[in-house]
């Protein structure tokens, strides 16, 4: 069985404890962020997950020294080098592009691939450009290649049309060192956002109001070095908590921060998922009959559209007409396909879906493809009867560190 395909045997009861891991999503946004220190960097409770490997080949490009020591990161770009990036690194991470705002910032200058990534339908950088160009930077794109360029990046107020985590991120890093101050309206509030923003602080940012909706960046002349622990990961949170709503006995989802799940949960609460939550674990019960719920994915705090997916699966089990309405990538239905093929019965439509349950899952051969598409399928190969396969799973490893291990900790049958 080659690691591109995942082999669950479904209908094994769960039991027991899971660690998560530190959270992805701010992963991919802090080590992009240490090229713009002038020492090293130590990254504690590192992922080990795919994309952070990418992001290590495209740190070699750059002539950044890292090393792994057990679950950290010890980064140190003294003898850094602004080349052009365009290993495949590039094209297998949505997130290479936090190198556009990090080398921007640093060096007013970076040419760079167009950035690649799950296929979740149109992902345009405009909103990441049009901070840049705010700032002054002058933008070409020929050939598959952006060139990024400013003689000076000046702090100046920017309204961004959407609440983008990825253009939120990317401008703050264009702006620390910016002359003057940079008001960034309009921006996203996800947990990671806090997490940059307090690593590039401790780094010697000036950066208020991380968090809300006006966050004020006043440039710098250098940043440090710094030790930073990363948040835990509430995607990967989310997942196993649905995991054990789906199928477990009794569960304890350990290292998570409940207020950073608050939308899922009380989504949970309504469905009849019977939990307990602690200060940083939540306990979850085998719970039947669940209850049929409508949701619509929103920026944070709002339910993560990353949770969508998985979440979908659940309400296969549900008694009713479920609903889900998509606001962020309305083309993030290609997981309704492959549950239907699992029997499911799933109904889409533009944006949004309509789950009748609750209907039996059978074992098949199924295709992630993408990542919380594949949190998805692992989610019903579990609560299915007979066996099903997963390929293209190195879609599932890209976010999910060491999903086999932790699943077989708790009683599945999967290779």
């Amino acid at each position: 069985m080659s690691e591109e395909n995942i082999r669950i045997r479904g209908q094994r009861p769960l039991n027991g404890e899971v660690r998560i891991s530190s959270s992805k999503n701010a992963a991919v946004a802090l080590i992009p962020a240490t090229v713009l220190a002038s020492d090293t960097v130590t990254l504690y409770d590192v992922p080990h997950i795919s994309d952070i490997i990418a992001l290590r080949e495209l740190l070699a490009e750059l002539n950044v020294e890292v090393k792994r020591d057990g679950d950290s990161l010890i980064i140190n770009p003294s003898e850094i080098k602004n080349t052009v990036l365009e290993s495949d690194a590039v094209s297998r991470l949505r997130a290479s592009y936090y190198f556009m705002g990090a080398l921007l910032g640093r060096y007013k200058t970076v040419k760079m691939k167009m950035p690649g990534g799950c296929d979740l339908g149109p992902r345009p950088i405009n909103l990441h450009l049009k901070g840049f160009r705010a700032l002054g930077a002058e933008i070409d794109y020929d050939e598959g290649f952006y060139t990024l360029h400013a003689d000076e990046l000046i702090g100046t107020d920017i309204y961004l049309d959407f609440a983008s985590v990825g253009a939120t991120i990317n401008i703050m890093m264009a702006a620390v060192f910016a002359k003057g101050r940079t008001v960034i309206e309009n921006a996203a509030k996800e947990p990671e956002i806090i997490d940059l923003s307090t690593m590039l602080n401790k780094m010697g940012a000036q950066i208020r109001g991380a968090g809300t909706s006006a966050i004020t960046i006043d440039g710098v002349e250098s940043l440090g070095g710094c030790k930073h622990e990363i948040i835990p990961d509430r995607i990967e949170a989310g997942t196993y908590i649905i995991i054990a709503a789906a199928c477990a006995e009794k569960m304890r989802i350990k290292n998570v921060i409940p207020l950073h799940l608050e939308a899922l949960l009380m989504k949970l609460e309504e469905m009849g998922v019977k939990m307990e939550i602690g200060d940083d674990y939540i306990d979850v019960c085998k719970s039947d009959d669940l209850k049929a719920v409508d949701v619509k994915t929103l920026p944070y705090p709002g339910l993560a559209t990353d949770l969508q997916q998985p979440l979908t699966t659940l309400m296969t089990k549900a008694v009713g007409i479920s609903r889900v309405k998509e606001t962020i990538y309305p083309e993030r239905f290609k997981h309704c396909e492959q549950l239907n093929r699992m029997g499911a019965d799933i109904e889409i439509g533009t944006g949004s879906s309509v789950i009748n349950g609750p209907t039996p899952l059978y074992g098949c051969k199924v295709k992630a493809t993408d990542l919380r598409c594949g949190a998805a399928l692992v989610t019903a190969a579990l609560i299915a009867k007979g066996e099903t396969v997963i390929s293209d799973a190195y879609h599932i490893f890209r976010g999910y560190d060491s999903i086999k291990e932790k699943l077989r900790a708790l009683g599945a049958d999967i290779d």
